[in-house]
């Protein structure tokens, strides 16, 4: 991870970078104007149809990322490209952080609509070139092409919850798009699997296809009731020094994907360098103070991208720890994740509901100090070869611990967001916790690799490390001076 005490100043900016990353906002300049109409919750009449739009577009872009995890040794192999499987992975990673650069200012220019159209279409356009490839280089185009647009569309769906959605209610609708992206962690690999069976790995692309354009379509009428409330900023600049900026962090981020590719010695001196390189290129598009864990946004970025890496690096080791060491089937090891799926819906769905009796901080803090409690058994369980369902009980916690933070991160950075630096500070989210993943899983990886099979220890040592590191800061999501009941 890096040293959050080791950034240096960040260049001054003459674009809409410095300004859209501003926090010293007023209450009153910075709160995101609501919907006239009030509501009861994000299924009530006057957001019925643009929830479930949203909600469907989050869930297929969902689908299509853990349905890939089934489908690729398939695809490698018909495709004759097992030299290029660690690519098809690491590629739409890299490629959806400049996605998310770019859809953040436009969305900030011209509104949420535009970004959010073109992002759709796009994604059509991936999942046609990656459903009809012939070999495995245009496989990989197609998932750059739906890697790009699948992150970018994410960034305007925040945007319009900002804008268009009462403060009372946003935690509630992040709990919705939580469960869009759990949801599909249950169902999509064995569904994926049956379809590729069934007719062929193709249609596992092709079919999300009809499902894409009505959810999209589903959207926009209620999108244009309201578009006086997502208008954009025309004073706000394109930022071509930004999109050159998330071209490097890609560009590290991919290395840091595939130093483990690499042999003795060279394998940590990549890794070493692209995580230092990733660091340095993100600043600019991050929050000013965000390695330094500045209080209120920086911070709260900062604490999503840590909390993705422990989460994240510790998620692919638990199926194998009980396939290697407790003998378990591949169905039965993978049921852990679905418990932990299931205890991250259902606590996003509580959180919702306890906006005004628990803050963002403490949500937060409750959440962190849960996944390093979680972490904590699970290295116990790998140290002394305990019974594996003490292992399972404890991943589920830690599902329950991410679905009671995770909404908040958003729901935080949109309350301290000025209208015109939305799609920025959304980006920069969305960014934290793809660099927070792909650093922590290199760095388990590679310690993996080094240490051969089995030592499933190593690894959670490391998760667990960058845990307490995340509750350590997690009080630092209260911005100087705001009340303990409110943030």
């Amino acid at each position: 991870m890096t040293d959050p005490t080791a950034e240096t100043p960040a260049p001054p900016s003459t674009d809409h970078e410095s300004t859209g990353a501003s926090i010293a906002a007023s209450a009153e300049t910075s709160a995101a104007p609501v919907a006239p109409v009030p509501a009861s919750g994000p299924l009530s009449k006057p957001y019925r149809w643009l929830s479930i739009g949203m909600f469907s577009l989050i869930f297929l872009a969902a689908f299509e990322a853990m349905a890939v995890t089934t489908i690729m040794p398939l695809v490698a192999e018909q495709l004759d490209g097992e030299s290029l499987f660690a690519l098809a992975f690491a590629v739409p990673l890299a490629a959806g952080i400049v996605g998310m650069v770019i859809a953040g200012n436009w969305t900030d220019r011209s509104g949420p609509l535009p970004s959010l159209l073109v992002s759709a279409a796009l994604f059509v356009v991936g999942l046609v070139i990656a459903g009809t490839a012939v070999n495995m280089e245009v496989f990989i185009v197609g998932r750059f092409v739906h890697g790009l647009s699948g992150a970018a569309v994410i960034v305007p769906l925040y945007v319009i919850v900002g804008r268009v959605y009462p403060e009372a209610i946003r935690a509630r609708v992040f709990a919705g798009f939580a469960a869009a992206w759990v949801i599909p962690s249950i169902i999509g690999p064995a569904l994926a699997g049956v379809v590729a069976e069934t007719f062929s790995w193709h249609w596992v692309f092709l079919g999300v296809i009809v499902l894409v354009v009505p959810a999209a379509a589903m959207m926009l009428p209620p999108v244009l009731r309201v578009r006086d409330q997502v208008q954009g900023d025309s004073s706000v600049q394109w930022s071509v020094s930004r999109m050159g900026w998330a071209v490097l962090t890609a560009a590290a981020a991919l290395g840091v994907s595939l130093s483990k590719e690499f042999g003795d010695p060279w394998r940590w001196v990549v890794a070493a360098a692209a995580i230092a390189l990733a660091a340095w290129a993100a600043r600019p598009l991050l929050p000013p103070g965000t390695l330094r864990a500045a209080r209120g946004m920086p911070a709260t970025v900062l604490l999503k991208l840590i909390v993705a890496g422990a989460f994240f690096g510790s998620e692919i080791y638990l199926p194998y720890l009980f396939i290697e060491r407790y003998e378990f089937s591949p169905s039965l090891a993978g049921a852990v994740l679905t418990g932990a799926g299931i205890s991250w819906a259902v606590a996003s769905w509580l959180q919702g509901r306890l906006t005004d009796r628990v803050s963002n901080t403490q949500a937060v803090v409750l959440g962190t100090i849960g996944l390093a409690i979680s972490l904590a058994v699970v290295l116990v369980v790998a140290l002394f070869t305990l019974a594996p369902a003490i292992a399972f009980a404890a991943w589920t916690l830690a599902g329950g611990a991410m679905g009671f933070m995770y909404p908040r991160f958003s729901v935080a950075v949109l309350a301290l967001s000025p209208v015109s630096a939305q799609g920025f500070n959304s980006a920069a989210l969305t960014i934290s916790e793809s660099l927070g993943a792909a650093i922590a899983l290199a760095i388990t990886a590679l310690i993996s690799s080094a240490l051969g099979s089995g030592m499933f220890a190593a690894d959670f040592a490391v998760t667990l490390a960058i845990a307490l590191v995340a509750v350590l800061l997690a009080g630092r999501v209260r911005p100087l001076g705001a009340s303990s009941a409110t943030s």
